[in-house]
């Protein structure tokens, strides 16, 4: 694939590697200096990573504890800065361990700069982790 040119192209991109479950092209897609925030994670999760490092080893694993399917509703907004995306979507699929269905909302506020993300606000929903099978990343939290 062509290097994509746009941040709803790269954005698209990277959630077709996840489903793949290709978790190093994923991280590839990230600057070196790159920031993950959670701002709505509940207490005992993380809230923010800083640099692909920290991003890399938070998803290293995410495959084997969430087995995704589909990003239904997949909205994607311009914003007035063209590095700048607002992205509306859910995330479906299946807990590997306990093999319930995972069905997760998420609003992200993604910025690319020379064709890397550099910064991703996801706003995922934090009542879908008080479910009683919900332990998304095998830890104990």
């Amino acid at each position: 694939m062509s290097a994509p040119t746009s941040p709803a192209d790269l954005y698209r991109h990277s959630l077709r590697l996840l489903l793949d479950k290709d978790i190093p092209a994923w991280v590839a897609l990230w600057a070196e200096g790159s920031l993950m925030e959670f701002p709505f994670a509940p207490a005992g999760w993380p809230r923010r990573l800083e640099g692909k490092e920290a991003i890399a080893a938070y998803m290293r694993h995410y495959p084997d504890h969430i087995d995704l399917h589909d990003f239904p509703d997949l909205r994607i907004h311009q914003t007035t800065d063209p590095g700048t995306i607002v992205v509306e979507m859910r995330g479906v699929g299946r807990l590997v361990e306990s093999d319930a269905p995972f069905d997760m909302t998420y609003i992200a506020v993604v910025t690319v700069r020379d064709g890397h993300i550099t910064s991703y606000r996801d706003y995922w929903n934090p009542l879908a982790v008080q479910e009683p099978s919900a332990d998304f990343t095998g830890s104990s939290r």
